[in-house]
Formats: structure tokens, C-alpha cells, sequence
């Protein structure tokens, strides 16, 4: 709360935070929701002012790591940061810059460090990644056969995974009723979104297997519509067809 009173003087906002951080813990467990915990340290999980809060209190991190007795000088290492989660780049990851951050994250600011998701990885070594955002960071082979690797960013699997989930949701069972234009109009409202988020990298080959696997997916609704079965025009295929009625294709 020091770093927000920093930034903001109002006391009714400055009470709504407090409140909004001592609210109690709701979780559900087999079904069942548990008795409520109280909260003694964090931010709500997903709440809305979770990122804000954590940007302000993470700002003198990235102060004291770029200062001139930071890591960002005697290291010549690089931060980024989005909310609490963050990636360090340096050409070695040495002990003494592994301890400073421990020291300053644990220590001074009293953070728990998800030791889980931690993790050090060397993108030039054949076949790694690194995972940030939604996004895969990986060295990969020229396409041309030349002898050198570029630096290729893509829609990571667990971002893939999650769209699909995404889509799954939006054309079940449930959703058997809607007529085919909303259907269409609510999916490339939601992939113009998606595609707006990953339109950066060479997305080509992930947005081939998305395609077909929304196309899948419409396909079905179309055909658990009709009693009779969906029957699709001859000489057309099913992509020319699905674009025919507008879905939109990444």
C-alpha cells in the first residue's frame, strides 16, 4: 500500500484497495464451496487490479536492477516485465545475478518466487523454447536450406490449447440453436481479437491448424442443426463453403 499512496492521495480509493486486498478467499473443492479463508498477503488471484498492483509495486524492482549497481550495468543484463511476470536476458546467467534477484524479490520485497515456473534456458541450443506471454521463443533452421538459424516467435502450445478450448466452447451442444450467421459473426468477433494478439512472429503454420480445426468444429454445428443433416453444395468444398457464409479465416 506505501507504493499506491505514492501514487494516489485519494483516502476513499485508498480504502476501497485495502478492502479489495483483505476480502476473503472463496475456493471450491470436488464441487463444494469451502468455508471463506481470510487473506493476509497477495492480490486476488485474476482480480482485475491484480496486474495494476503488481506494476507498482514491481517498479522499484526494475529501478534497483537498472541503476548503476544493478545487474542491468555490472551484468549488461536486460529486463522485460509485464505485471509479475518476467524474462532476464544475459549472456550468462551467473550465480551472483541469480542470488541479487533472490535477494531483492524474496528478501527486500517479501515475494515467494514460483521456483516451478522458473527456469533458465538457452534459445541458441537445438530445440529449445522459451514460453512468455502466449508466445514460443525458438531458434529454428532457415527454410531455404542456408546454413543459419533465425529467431522465431509463434503462438505457444499452451496458447494454442487454450483457443481450442475456446472454440470448443463456442460451438457445443449448448449452442446448437444459434443460427449460423450469429454463430459466424461471434467467432470472427473473437478471432479478430486472438489474431490482433498474435500477429506478430511467423504464425503461419499455427493459424493452418487453427483454421482447420474451427472448420471442424462449424462443420459439426452445421450438421447437429438439421435432423436431416446439413448437406453442403456440390462442387465446393467445406472452406470455400464456411467462407461463403463469412467465417473468417486467420
Amino acid at each position: 500500500m506505501a507504493c499506491v499512496e505514492m501514487r494516489v492521495a485519494d483516502r476513499s480509493v485508498l480504502k476501497l484497495i485495502r478492502m479489495w486486498l483483505k476480502a476473503p478467499i472463496v475456493e471450491e473443492k470436488d464441487g463444494k464451496r469451502q468455508p471463506p479463508q481470510s487473506n493476509t498477503k497477495g492480490t486476488p488471484q485474476g482480480g482485475v487490479i491484480s496486474p495494476l498492483l503488481a506494476n507498482l509495486y514491481l517498479h522499484w524492482f526494475d529501478r534497483l536492477f537498472h541503476r548503476r549497481s544493478g545487474p542491468g550495468q555490472w551484468a549488461k543484463a536486460r529486463l522485460v516485465r509485464y505485471a509479475d511476470d518476467f524474462v532476464i536476458l544475459a549472456r550468462r546467467q551467473s550465480q551472483p545475478l541469480k542470488q541479487w534477484i533472490e535477494d531483492q524479490l524474496e528478501g527486500w520485497l517479501g515475494l515467494e518466487i514460483n521456483r516451478e515456473k522458473t527456469r533458465q534456458v538457452n534459445v541458441k541450443d537445438e530445440g529449445a523454447t522459451l514460453d512468455f506471454l502466449g508466445y514460443s521463443f525458438r531458434y529454428e533452421r532457415d527454410l531455404k536450406g542456408r546454413p543459419w538459424r533465425y529467431l522465431n516467435l509463434f503462438p505457444s502450445n499452451k496458447s494454442l490449447e487454450k483457443e481450442r478450448d475456446k472454440i470448443r466452447e463456442m460451438t457445443g451442444p449448448q449452442h446448437c440453436w444459434k443460427p449460423v450467421n450469429e454463430l459466424i459473426g461471434e467467432i470472427n468477433e473473437h478471432l479478430a481479437g486472438w489474431k490482433n494478439y498474435f500477429r506478430v512472429g511467423y504464425c503461419r503454420r499455427e493459424y493452418r491448424k487453427l483454421n482447420h480445426f474451427i472448420e471442424q468444429r462449424v462443420k459439426r454445428h452445421l450438421r447437429r442443426r438439421s435432423q436431416r443433416g446439413y448437406k453442403f453444395p456440390r462442387g465446393m468444398s467445406v472452406c470455400a463453403h464456411l467462407q461463403q457464409l463469412g467465417l473468417m479465416r486467420l
